[in-house]
């Protein structure tokens, strides 16, 4: 029972996360967000053991930080993200799972990463991604 007042947030389509950052990372906005095994956000990589967050909707610097010293808003959906060159994605692969590469692209090789997503669609260099 509340004794106080207390900022309830709204999460009306049920897309938008507040995740606490990985202490020692920096978030840029706009980056493909992971989360670790310790449950705290990451700019993603290609690593086993990730789960895909979202979008990083604002920038975060925890590099001075402790593990969950600061929170990030990360929004859940479809985006475009770059084509890593190493292991591209291609139309042959649209609707199979794609798998993070880094903050800002995405590749159709699995060994030792992790999903990012199931692919929608090719726009050029960028590769359509559902966030799951």
């Amino acid at each position: 029972m509340l004794t106080q007042g207390r900022n309830t947030t709204e999460l009306a389509d049920g897309k938008t996360l507040v995740l606490p950052v990985k202490g020692g990372v920096k978030i840029f906005e706009g980056a493909f967000v992971a989360v670790d095994a310790d449950g705290f956000a990451i700019p993603a990589t290609k690593a086993p053991g990730l789960l895909a967050a979202g979008r990083a909707e604002q920038f975060a610097d925890n590099t001075q930080g402790e593990d969950g010293d600061i929170r990030i808003v990360v929004r859940r959906g479809v985006f475009k993200w770059n084509n890593a060159a190493s292991g591209p994605v291609t139309e042959r692969d649209v609707l199979k799972p794609c798998y993070m590469n880094d903050d800002e692209s995405v590749t159709i090789t699995e060994t030792d990463s992790s999903v990012a997503g199931k692919i929608i669609g090719i726009d050029g260099d960028q590769v359509i991604v559902e966030t799951l």
